[in-house]
């Protein structure tokens, strides 16, 4: 059982606002727990609190009490609580210790001192579980942002923990992980494991959270149970501002058509890593000049190795883009191009988050600043550290520099990853100005909600090759969603969910 009584947190002491305001909350053995709530509610606090980095890492002021299963988190050695807590971060990266995937499997069940013949038992037991085979013996630095998170779960499960915390899971999961994910957490159900998830991709729990925690403002807003929450109205998720319940409603979106008839074209994208199958092969494609390019596919078709052979920074590649009138090479393209990279990270660089988009400007010009970050709901955090914020601001901050370098071409590599709705939506609306104001934007997501906000072409790439290339019309519409909409049997009766 988990119990908060009366607790309340601020990350740092000189914070007037707290992050988590008198919660109380109580977690019954083998219960599986939704939080959901705009980013900055207070989500991933909580789940820091439960796996103990609160307050043994993350500094700030604690009071109240946080127990356990008994053990009183405050008080206890944090490797005690993480023999009992699991914990997947919204940001995988951070939690690998090793740069080959069965090494990252098996590091856990190492550190506890497990004997050999009970590791390898895990080992087979946790990558079939998870369908990891493929990605076993495989460099870490080498998977899609989805395959990496995947590993990061399968890593977690391996030490058989009695509680999993998970921090936005599916984040950068594609339709065919996340059915896996829904999957493994349905078997920890079944294994009466404590399941604390914290999410904006809400659909797919649909049937498995047995209680749903909305949160606003480090407080708790509302509580429903499963069955409640999600049969409310369509209207009701979407006041509260969060995501859709169901992708059902996404086929009677309305798109807007594209009339600019300029092309650019994409020729000779060819790239392999060593000693490895070609990763990119497209030999040639024309996409609207002005157009917001959604990139799909699945985890590891290539998308992210095109965005980056895209904007020149792959070596050795030997794509042109020919571009109002001029062939650019990679060489060229790295200053024509801008892009917001999947893991912000490694790219936030100053000391404030005005400076950060300052940074990215020919010449300083600090009203129209201010003007991006006020469109992102970002001005508030102008004098903030960049990576004191929460991975959904972090992305914001980044795709406000990517709009602050008003370079021609722009990439966002899922942009839309730990985004609320009304900061989707908000993206999605910056994205849609870029493209007004001339620019060519090409965005990889596996968002289809944020494609149909936005998006204009679809480029859908499958094992490095070009498989699809179409506008987003009426028509195009329902060919992305028939990749996206596909139904899988749940497997307990019968009843049939989106991804």
């Amino acid at each position: 059982m988990i119990i908060f009584e009366d607790v309340c947190f601020s990350y740092g002491r000189d914070k007037k606002e707290v992050d988590l305001d008198s919660l109380n909350l109580t977690i019954a053995d083998g219960e599986i727990i939704l939080l959901c709530g705009e980013s900055g509610c207070g989500k991933t606090t909580v789940t820091r609190l439960i796996n103990g980095l609160i307050p043994h890492y993350y500094e700030g002021v604690l009071s109240g009490s946080v127990v356990v299963n008994g053990l009183d988190v405050r008080s206890a050695p944090l490797y005690e609580t993480a023999k009992m807590v699991g914990s997947v971060f919204q940001n995988p990266r951070s939690q690998f210790f090793n740069v080959d995937t069965t090494s990252e499997l098996v590091f856990g069940c190492e550190n506890l001192g497990l004997p050999e013949d009970e590791i390898y038992r895990r080992l087979k037991n946790t990558t079939e579980a998870f369908g990891l085979n493929s990605l076993c013996g495989r460099n870490i630095f080498k998977l899609s942002g989805g395959e990496k998170q995947k590993i990061a779960c399968g890593s977690v499960a391996a030490l058989y923990p009695e509680v999993m915390v998970l921090d936005e899971p599916s984040s950068n999961l594609d339709t065919a992980a996340i059915k896996e994910l829904r999957r493994v957490i349905r078997r920890w159900k079944a294994q009466g494991k404590t399941i604390v998830v914290a999410e904006h991709r809400l659909y797919y729990l649909e049937g498995l959270a047995d209680r749903v925690v909305c949160m606003k403002k480090g407080r708790i807003d509302k509580t429903y149970t499963g069955r409640e929450f999600y049969r409310l109205p369509n209207s009701r998720p979407e006041e509260m501002g969060l995501r859709a319940l169901s992708m059902s409603g996404l086929s009677e979106i309305k798109v807007a058509g594209l009339s600019d008839e300029k092309t650019m074209r994409l020729e000779r994208f060819q790239f392999a890593y060593p000693h490895c199958p070609p990763a990119l092969s497209i030999g040639q494609a024309d996409v609207p000049e002005r157009g917001v390019i959604g990139i799909i596919g699945h985890n590891g078709a290539g998308k992210s190795t095109f965005a980056r052979s895209l904007c020149g920074l792959q070596k050795k590649d030997k794509g042109i883009v020919r571009y109002k009138g001029t062939a650019l090479k990679s060489k060229k393209r790295l200053s024509a191009c801008y892009m917001v990279m999947q893991d912000v990270n490694h790219q936030l660089f100053t000391e404030s988050v005005l400076d950060e988009v300052l940074l990215s400007m020919k010449q300083e010009a600090p009203e129209r600043a201010a003007s991006i970050l006020e469109s992102l709901d970002l001005l508030v955090y102008k004098e903030k550290h960049p990576m004191a914020l929460s991975g959904g601001q972090k992305q914001r901050v980044a795709v406000a520099s990517a709009i602050a370098s008003q370079r021609e071409i722009i990439v966002f590599d899922e942009p839309t990853s730990g985004l609320d709705l009304r900061h989707m939506r908000e993206v999605s609306s910056n994205i849609r100005g870029l493209s007004e104001q001339g620019k060519t934007v090409f965005v990889v997501t596996h968002d289809p909600e944020f494609i149909l906000s936005c998006c204009t072409h679809i480029l859908h790439i499958d094992q490095g090759r070009l498989v699809g290339n179409y506008p987003l019309s009426a028509a195009g519409r329902d060919r992305m969603l028939s990749f996206f909409l596909k139904t899988s049997e749940d497997g307990e009766g019968g009843r049939h969910y989106a991804f």
